[in-house]
């Protein structure tokens, strides 16, 4: 066990405790969490700053406004229900059109308007939301995925998560939908992870439950060697996430819209860690190296090139 820890730490894998301790605690001042926590706030300074982010159809907060949901969704045969709060992707309901009077879910699932009245009024009781509170339901756009991703995907959107560290982009990987994640992109929920070059924006390999993967499991498709659209806006947008919140340690999660193209889809405090596993380092390295460096790199183009020539593949 300790010769699996002193290899790790060569590595510069960095644990949960090391990354609260150190950098979402040390980078992250608490007053900034509700402009990442609430996705209604992080879509509003997304906005200001000319970030594009889906459409927001409409909210419901109260149970008195559920009886609007008709009227919100009257012009919009498919769209995303999701909490405001949520974490992880819990709570989100995507419907993808409409059958024999009926929603029709990604999945193929049939809903009648009272089963989306009933899942808006968990959303709003607080049964998705961090910690438990109060909450409120937004419907948006629904994202058209880019179909660079059609072979490697099940039913879902495919989204980037990009950890960026003082406004440098230290690590990314495209998170791709399963089966099992029932069509999210969320790793808990059984979903994939493929690394990604920074340099180049091309896939590596990636990382499930199960462990290190190269093909995705219900296509059957190698994950690794996918070039990613529009790779230098996708940076660019992850490494205006410090400016946007002033947090200095997030995961930013982005989407390629066919026809929009990129979309800053939601920010993150405290981003996971298995993000390390899909690209077969360690985040610990490039953390301390952005920490000695971070004073120089004054613009958001200069936060990029800093990472594309530390942290891109190296070719043998």
């Amino acid at each position: 066990m300790v010769g699996w820890g002193r290899k790790l730490a060569d590595l510069g894998v960095m644990g949960i405790n090391r990354r609260n301790a150190e950098y979402t605690l040390a980078y992250n001042p608490r007053r900034y969490y509700p402009l990442v926590d609430d996705k209604l706030r992080t879509k509003e300074i997304a906005l200001a700053a000319g970030i594009p982010v889906p459409q927001l159809y409409g909210v419901v907060e109260t149970e008195y406004q559920v009886r609007h949901l008709p009227v919100i969704l009257q012009d919009h045969e498919d769209f995303v229900l999701k909490p405001a709060h949520g974490s992880g992707g819990d709570g989100i309901l995507v419907i993808a059109g409409r059958a024999r009077g009926k929603f029709r879910t990604v999945s193929g699932d049939l809903l009648a308007r009272e089963d989306i009245n009933h899942h808006v009024f968990n959303i709003l009781s607080g049964l998705y939301s961090l910690g438990g509170q109060m909450d409120a339901a937004m419907i948006e756009y629904r994202v058209i995925f880019d179909p660079v991703f059609d072979h490697i995907s099940h039913q879902g959107v495919p989204d980037v998560r990009v950890i960026v560290f003082l406004g440098v982009p230290v690590m990314a990987m495209l998170r791709l939908p399963t089966r099992e994640s029932g069509g999210k992109a969320n790793l808990h929920q059984g979903a994939i992870g493929a690394g990604i070059d920074l340099a180049r924006g091309v896939t590596l390999n990636g990382v499930s439950r199960q462990g290190v993967v190269s093909e995705h499991p219900d296509t059957g498709n190698s994950i690794q060697g996918v070039a990613i659209p529009h790779w230098q806006t996708l940076l660019s947008i992850a490494s205006r996430g410090h400016e946007l919140t002033r947090l200095g340690y997030l995961g930013v999660d982005l989407v390629l819209d066919k026809e929009k193209g990129p979309l800053l889809l939601e920010l993150n405090a405290r981003p996971g860690l298995a993000i390390q596993i899909a690209n077969a380092a360690g985040l610990l390295h490039r953390l301390r190296l952005v920490e000695t460096h971070s004073q120089k790199l004054k613009s958001s183009e200069e936060r990029i090139a800093f990472s594309q020539e530390h942290f891109g593949v190296k070719e043998k």
